[in-house]
């Protein structure tokens, strides 16, 4: 059976091991720990623990528990003192105080979920994920990080603090990995956030599996605003070192016009640049998404398909 590694945060890590838990795969999630934003950042700043939020998507996407029990995690409450807690978080947490280890709580609640495949921490320090914009004003948090709409003037560095020690099952996973899969997901908060703990970009360089980079369906204003498939890959070599990527997955899909028009303000679609023969174009795009109740973060609505991005990507498996 072949490996899969999946490298990200949040929704994309989601999208992605939705679609290929269907698959006869071993799948592995390494997860970003920069996240410090809503429900998320509150049990980080009021508990002490690791950030539970982007953990919790990647076991519900790659749980075979019945559907009430990953609703069950999704839950956010909507009002009183846990108001935009999910349930999730709130569980994730918990098994953390009460094993005295976030790596134990997930795989915890891993064997609560039947889920297929692994979630591994890309380290299990705290951190935060901090930037520096060229006019030096630093911005504190994945968070404030998200909200800017001032990195596309530029910026002179975004890093962790303190520096992380890379989670060793890290470096395991992309040693024994078949295929390795970046992105989609915020490209400074959920992707690069990984390639900035110590060890896995000198781990991905010397992988013998075949890398696959997932470009973003939509600028983000203020972040990426008019950013096209060259500034996006230039963004990840610029971090690794050296371009690893054999393939480079791009959609070709139009939403509506009025999907458009709808979501004009927060961005624009990613537009492709390059003449490359590693470039693979595919109907990628899935149905819009609305948050969901009590969430307090808000997030890109326009996504990938789950099932049409496992499509593609089984293709790179079976060539190998």
């Amino acid at each position: 059976m072949k490996r899969v590694v999946v490298i990200g945060g949040g929704t994309g890590n989601f999208v992605v091991l939705r679609g290929l838990k269907k698959y006869p795969l071993e799948l592995s999630a390494i997860v970003s720990m920069a996240d410090d934003g809503g429900s998320t950042g509150i049990l980080r700043d009021e508990l002490g623990v690791l950030p539970p939020g982007d953990v919790r998507q990647c076991l519900v996407a790659l749980s075979n528990s019945s559907r009430l029990m990953r609703s069950l995690m999704n839950y956010r409450f909507e009002n009183g003192g846990l108001g935009g807690h999910s349930f999730g978080n709130l569980l994730l947490s918990a098994l953390e105080k009460v094993t005295g280890s976030f790596e134990k709580a997930v795989e915890e609640a891993g064997k609560i979920l039947f889920i297929q495949g692994k979630v591994i921490p890309v380290t299990t320090h705290q951190v935060r994920l901090k930037m520096i914009l060229n006019d030096r004003r630093v911005l504190e948090g994945e968070k404030e990080i998200y909200l800017s709409r001032e990195i596309d003037q530029g910026y002179h560095s975004i890093y962790l603090e303190p520096i992380p020690t890379v989670n060793p099952h890290v470096l395991e996973e992309i040693h024994k990995a078949d295929l390795i899969v970046l992105g989609p997901g915020g490209l400074h908060t959920s992707v690069i956030p990984n390639l900035l703990v110590e060890g896995v970009c000198d781990a991905l360089r010397k992988s013998r599996a075949r890398k696959v980079f997932i470009v973003n369906l939509m600028n983000r204003k203020g972040q990426t605003t008019g950013f096209k498939t060259s500034q996006y890959l230039k963004e990840i070599v610029q971090y690794l070192g050296v371009d690893v990527f054999d393939h480079i997955l791009l959609n070709k899909q139009k939403p509506p016009q009025q999907v458009i028009q709808l979501y004009k303000a927060e961005g624009e679609l990613v537009e492709n640049d390059l003449d490359d023969p590693r470039i693979v174009f595919a109907d990628l795009l899935g149905r819009p998404k609305e948050n969901a109740k009590g969430d307090i973060i808000k997030r890109s609505l326009i996504r990938h398909d789950s099932n049409k991005l496992a499509q593609e990507l089984v293709k790179f498996v079976d060539s190998i």
